[in-house]
């Protein structure tokens, strides 16, 4: 049977490049202020340098996305979409400092640390916390209280001791111990799965979906969330600097416990396969019909060489 000639297959790089065009525009806006004094002592500097022209922005893009999937509104929807990249900015400078992961490089740059001295780092990762949550709460009635309620929840759960920081405590307590399987998969859980998954249910909730269809993309973002982590160990030993735009090694330099020192490398890739397939049958199981770009970012993630 012939498709009919008004159909067209999803093209992500398409709709990926609209996305960002908006994502972009929105931070540049947003992290320089402009409806407020000038910040002192050139903190706006290193927030932007943390924030702009680096970076994949797969959170903001699943926000966009699974918005796209529940119907709701994609104007609302840019505000978590920030919001949380700002959050994830501010965890980047933070775990590259000297007192944690002590790295030099990212996203192809210098780490904001070494750009413009430890202080002014913490105090830059401090003020895009802020900034996040401050986008959640516009005063301009864009946003009903309710929703705004919602997603600082969603997102602070995802930041905090029971999500993002919650995973780096642990990972920092690690170093050099032999984990279990539970005790990995809990970690990078809270660690790195956490904020995508709350990437994906802040999205769902500048919308209207059902009970089912909230736990089957709550589902599909916990399979893409310990997947992303498993991908990121493997390349972690199957890339250079150059090609990750960050330090190549380093989790076996420091004696990290990963998915491939666990599981070795040819498991772990197919773990991350064996992932996908889950996201994509939660996805399905979902009831939901728009969700291409749900699904062509999880494909992305997973084979990603970057």
């Amino acid at each position: 049977m012939n498709a009919p000639e008004n159909f067209s297959p999803f093209s992500l790089s398409a709709w990926s490049a609209q996305q960002l065009g908006r994502i972009e525009l929105a931070l540049s806006g947003w992290v320089a202020c402009p409806q407020a004094s000038p910040a002192p002592a050139g903190l706006v500097e290193a927030m932007r340098y943390a924030v702009l022209d680096g970076g994949k922005r797969l959170r903001p893009l699943l926000v966009l996305a699974a918005c796209e999937a529940v119907h709701g509104d994609a104007q609302v929807a840019l505000r978590p979409a920030c919001a949380v990249e700002l959050i994830h900015a501010y965890s980047l400078v933070h775990d590259d400092m000297p007192c944690m992961d002590n790295d030099v490089l990212r996203r192809g740059k210098p780490t904001v640390h070494v750009q413009f001295g430890e202080a002014q780092a913490l105090l830059a990762g401090d003020a895009l916390q802020a900034l996040a949550f401050e986008l959640l709460t516009p005063e301009d009635g864009a946003m009903v209280p309710a929703t705004q309620a919602h997603l600082c929840r969603l997102l602070a759960q995802a930041s905090g001791f029971q999500g993002m920081a919650g995973g780096q405590a642990i990972d920092l307590a690690s170093v050099g111990l032999p984990l279990t399987s539970a005790q990995l998969h809990e970690m990078h859980r809270l660690k790195t799965g956490a904020l995508l998954q709350a990437s994906v249910m802040m999205g769902a909730a500048c919308g209207t979906a059902s009970p089912a269809a909230l736990n089957a993309l709550r589902d599909y973002g916990a399979a893409i969330g310990l997947a992303f982590q498993v991908v990121d160990d493997v390349l972690d030993v199957t890339a250079d600097a150059a090609t990750l735009g960050k330090t190549a090694g380093k989790d076996a330099a420091q004696d990290k416990p990963t998915f491939v020192s666990l599981m070795g490398l040819d498991a772990s890739q197919a773990y991350a396969q064996q992932l996908l397939a889950q996201a994509l049958a939660s996805l399905a199981a979902s009831g939901l019909k728009n969700t291409h770009a749900l699904q062509a970012l999880a494909d992305m993630l997973v084979n990603r060489h970057h």
